[in-house]
């Protein structure tokens, strides 16, 4: 493992893309003290204090995944993660998975993913692996979503390299298993998943149904079926949770 720490950086995914991956070792780690721009999924802001908190990148190179099965690697990201803060957590099971890549503790946000993938023909060649950890941050902008961070679940303030260090090797740890043992994989995903065979309300075209998760696809579709009994497969941006 390779850390290369920054003061700052407008965006820790946006540096690796300027960077020459095939020169670049696998488990490098970018990582920023303060990150100014960072970019969440579809776009959004992440908001993040100086030395509060972990934004990072991660270097990875699963050139024997199929470009088909690369959801594989948000599977792989998140169990990583979840690995890690339930060994901090006390009751564990109150960390799930919200899909597609959000980290939700008590129904909070916590922690976010975005992945950058690199394509060689039918295979990946690199990804980029972005992730957002709140830890000690307790003030969040009004504007920032049910956001929730460690030190506010655990009451202690936590030191950030060790962290860091932990979350990484959790994330190795998990990565290891993708060639030889997928489907423990999708078992575990699931069995984090926020939701799972839970009645909720959601927007689905911006309209607001309800629907029960049944399980995400190889291609990391969400599968539910509505109230009405009516299967649906959903992409990242026709599906919106509600409270």
């Amino acid at each position: 493992m390779i850390i290369e720490t920054f003061d700052s950086l407008p965006s820790t995914n946006q540096y690796c893309e300027l960077l020459d991956l095939s020169q670049t070792e696998e488990f490098s780690v970018i990582y920023a003290r303060q990150q100014t721009a960072g970019i969440g999924q579809r776009g959004n802001c992440w908001d993040s204090q100086p030395d509060k908190n972990l934004t990072f990148s991660l270097i990875l190179k699963p050139s024997f995944l199929p470009a088909a099965e690369q959801y594989m690697l948000t599977k792989v990201v998140s169990l990583g993660i979840t690995d890690c803060l339930q060994s901090l957590i006390p009751g564990g099971n109150i960390i799930k998975i919200k899909w597609p890549n959000d980290i939700y503790i008590n129904d909070h946000k916590v922690c976010g993913i975005l992945i950058s993938n690199k394509l060689s023909r039918t295979h990946l060649s690199a990804s980029i692996v972005g992730i957002g950890l709140n830890v000690n941050q307790t003030e969040f902008p009004s504007w920032v979503p049910n956001p929730i961070s460690l030190k506010q679940i655990t009451g202690e303030e936590l030191f950030l390299r060790p962290l860091l260090e932990n979350i990484v090797q959790a994330i190795q740890t998990r990565y290891r298993q993708l060639p030889t043992n997928p489907a423990i994989l999708d078992q575990e995903y699931l069995s984090r998943l926020l939701r799972l065979h839970q009645p909720a309300r959601y927007l689905y075209h911006g309209e607001a149904i309800t629907a029960t998760i049944q399980g995400v696809n190889q291609y990391g579709h969400l599968l539910l079926t509505t109230s009405e009994g009516r299967p649906l497969t959903c992409q990242l941006k026709e599906l919106t949770f509600l409270p």
